[in-house]
Order: C-alpha cells, then sequence, then structure tokens
C-alpha cells in the first residue's frame, strides 16, 4: 500500500510539473506576441508622427508664403497708361490751324482707319500719335497753305483679359483709365472660391511679361488705397482661396 501512494504520489506531480510547465510556455508565448504587439503599434504611432510634422510643415510653408510681404507697385506701374501705339477703337482729335474749319474728331475704324478731309483714307492703328501727325503734316502739303496738323489722343480703347475666379471671366474693353480693382469689379467681382488677397497682373514691359502680385483687400474694407490702373494687353488672374 505504502508502494502504491508513493506511485500514485510520483505521477501527480509529474502532471503537475506538466501543467506548470504548459502554463511557463503559454505565458512565454504570450509575453512574445504582446512584444510583437507593442512593436507594431509603436512602429504605427512613429509613422503617424511622422506624418502628422510633415503635414504640419507643409501648411506651415504655405501660410507662412502667403504672409509673406508683398512688393508694392512702382509709380510708373500704377499710373494711368499713356498712349504707345494707336488701335481700332481710339478717337483721336485734329486741328488744323491754317484751316479751323477742318477741325474734328475721329474714332479709328475696327479696318484701322480713319477718313480725312480733303485727303481720304489713313491707317492710323499701329502708329503713334507723333509719327501719325507727322504723316499728315506731309501730306496735307498739297492741300493746304499752311499744313501743321496737330493730333491728340481723345479717348483710348484698353483690352484686358480677366481669368480664374471671378464670375465672368473673359476679354473686356475700357475707353476710359480703369484700374484693376474696377476691372475685376466689370468682370462680375471675386467669385465664392476667389481671393483679392494674391491677384496676378501680367504685363508686357520691353518685351517681357512681367507679373505683379496685388492685394486689393484693403479696397473692399474701405481703407484707402492708391489707384492701380490696367493697361491694354494686361492679363488679370484671380486665384483661389486656400482655406
Amino acid at each position: 500500500m505504502a508502494r502504491w501512494k508513493s506511485s500514485r504520489t510520483s505521477g501527480q506531480e509529474g502532471i503537475i510539473v506538466w501543467e506548470v510547465t504548459s502554463l511557463m510556455n503559454r505565458s512565454d508565448n504570450s509575453n512574445g506576441n504582446n512584444a510583437m504587439i507593442e512593436a507594431r503599434s509603436r512602429a504605427r504611432w512613429q509613422h503617424n508622427l511622422t506624418l502628422a510634422a510633415t503635414t504640419s510643415a507643409l501648411v506651415l510653408a504655405v501660410v507662412l508664403s502667403a504672409c509673406r510681404q508683398i512688393p508694392g507697385p512702382t509709380p510708373e506701374q500704377a499710373a494711368a497708361p499713356a498712349a504707345v501705339n494707336l488701335v481700332a477703337g481710339d478717337v483721336i482729335k485734329l486741328a488744323f490751324p491754317g484751316a479751323p474749319e477742318l477741325n474734328q474728331s475721329q474714332k479709328i475704324r475696327t479696318d484701322g482707319r480713319v477718313n480725312l478731309p480733303l485727303i481720304g483714307e489713313v491707317d492710323a492703328a499701329g502708329k503713334t500719335v507723333r509719327s501719325l501727325q507727322d504723316e499728315l503734316r506731309q501730306r496735307y502739303k498739297s492741300e493746304l497753305k499752311t499744313s501743321t496738323v496737330m493730333v491728340t489722343l481723345e479717348s483710348a480703347v484698353t483690352q484686358v483679359v480677366i481669368s480664374g475666379a471671378v464670375a465672368r471671366p473673359g476679354k473686356l474693353t475700357f475707353e476710359r483709365p480703369t484700374t484693376v480693382f474696377q476691372a475685376i469689379m466689370e468682370a462680375g467681382g471675386a467669385n465664392e472660391f476667389g481671393s483679392l488677397r494674391n491677384v496676378h497682373l501680367v504685363r508686357l514691359i520691353n518685351g517681357q511679361q512681367q507679373t505683379e502680385v496685388l492685394d486689393l483687400r484693403p479696397v473692399t474694407s474701405g481703407r484707402p488705397t492708391n489707384p492701380y490702373y490696367v493697361r491694354d494687353g494686361d492679363v488679370i488672374y484671380v486665384p483661389r482661396s486656400i482655406f
């Protein structure tokens, strides 16, 4: 009986040892799985942190770029335009000191010509006021005793292209000096997505296209501002708001 009890006890101890070992193995596996999960979580957290930092840096760069100081226009660029070459639609005034009965004003037709007394059709578009005046003086020498002719520009036509986030983009024609803000308003103003903060004005200067960035928000807020006039051939682009 004593030997049987000892044997049984030994068997129970073996079972207990096996169960303890099994539990330890399970614990080790569980610890390993937990370590892997923790490592993956840490890697995912680091990735998200890096992504968030990159996004924040990009947003900050955009904001700083938008908030940078924009140089204002030079007085020459902002001034009302002085006519360079006559175009169709311009109105010229002709004065004849030796024959005042011939004094008149004429609008250059779409074909670029005007019809003048005694000499008939004359090409005017594409010429400066001075060159047209010199040409008329020569042509009137055989028609008048005093061939002096004074030519002045009475009103000029300015064509401007307006694009971007405006209500009615397209080409507009103005017969009087017009500011950039007035031109945008003629195009219906900025639409719901447009911003007057960084309006781009593209102008041909000395054979090169140059871009001026204008902040027109002070005009809408009622603050006094210096006008910036458009010139023939200007392109005005109203950008979309970044927010």
